[in-house]
């Protein structure tokens, strides 16, 4: 349940005291799953975090600067709940501070969420979380670029939400301090009753003198008896090429959800030709209230003779395990999520 903390921000100490309402709201995920995993001959079974829906303690809050102007902040920190380490608290997930005008939209500034990275998200039925995501597939083709997910120190342009089903933003990030992880990026889409596509493109300057670049593009119709979702995702970097491609479906049934996705990449390059793999997933969640629900899937990933790609938490930058060349990775799990 959210938790809202009102408050009055005094502003001014000249003729007169001017205030204004802000608010501040707590909020939270908690997800925990036991997990039975075998890669190759190697079975192990763990409690893991972040299967169905990423943990995290959130705070954000917004205050009114009248004309329709506002300014908004949005702290996140992940948690690891199997052992209760709340990694100090950092707020890696997000940190930000937004001036948003109604009409003009967002301007945005701190540690964020990249636009490439964004349809990786929402045109895949897991949602870049669990054993069945796309992302067990994804690598940075081990060019350094830690921007798959998020950039520091960026600077982020949103859109209003009031231009008839198009969307859109823009983004520049520094990097930070000597990671040479500078970016910059976009991402454009359409939204209106059962569809959605959208098309993203982001660049990374690494420590080579090639840039990292990834281009994707995904879409989405409910057909309202289910809702099926199209992802097409390349990352660049020299003369290496990933070609990452994926199906999946959602399929409601009553309190409960089916999801099913099956997901192919296609390395191309002197170092990586034989790094192929794909993977299908099965997953099925029963909602027993707004804020919970109990879960559980099953999941197979296939490696082809370069590859060691996991099911294992969908690695960004890596490619697994070096025990696992050509082999199988695959696995069940059963968990809980609750929101508040």
């Amino acid at each position: 349940m959210k938790k809202t903390l009102l408050a009055l921000a005094v502003l001014g100490a000249y003729a007169g005291v001017a205030s204004a309402q802000s608010s501040v709201t707590i909020w939270g995920v908690v997800d925990l799953s036991i997990n039975q995993i075998k890669n190759g001959n190697v079975k192990g079974t763990q409690m893991m975090s972040n299967q169905l829906n990423s943990n995290r303690l959130g705070f954000r809050g917004v205050e009114d600067l009248g004309g329709g102007l506002s300014a908004g902040f949005h702290l996140e920190a992940p948690m690891s709940n199997q052992d209760g380490n709340p990694l100090a608290l950092n707020f890696t997930r997000r940190s930000t501070v937004s001036l948003i005008s109604q009409q003009g939209g967002e301007v945005r500034f701190g540690r964020d969420y990249d636009p490439s990275f964004w349809n990786l998200v929402f045109f895949d039925v897991y949602g870049a979380n669990g054993i069945g995501q796309g992302l067990n597939l994804i690598t940075n083709l081990g060019s350094g670029a830690t921007t798959i997910a998020r950039t520091n120190n960026s600077i982020g342009y949103i859109l209003p939400g009031n231009l008839g089903g198009v969307y859109g933003q823009a983004q520049y990030a520094l990097g930070q301090g000597n990671d040479n992880n500078k970016y910059y990026g976009l991402r454009g889409g359409y939204a209106a009753g059962p569809i959605d596509v959208a098309l993203g493109y982001g660049v990374t300057e690494t420590t080579s003198v090639n840039k990292f670049k990834i281009m994707n593009v995904g879409a989405s119709w409910n057909f309202g008896a289910a809702k099926l979702f199209g992802l097409y995702n390349q990352n660049k970097w020299g003369s290496l090429k990933e070609n990452f491609y994926e199906i999946s479906v959602s399929v409601p049934l009553g309190q409960g959800e089916f999801k099913a996705g099956y997901a192919k990449v296609d390395d191309k390059g002197t170092s990586i030709d034989t790094m192929d793999a794909n993977q299908w997933a099965l997953q099925y969640i029963y909602n027993m209230s707004k804020r919970t629900a109990l879960y559980g899937g099953y999941a197979q990933l296939s490696n082809k003779a370069g590859s060691a790609r996991t099911i294992q938490g969908g690695s960004l930058g890596s490619t697994g395990n070096a025990s696992l060349l050509g082999g199988k990775s695959k696995g069940f799990n059963v968990g809980v999520r609750h929101s508040f």
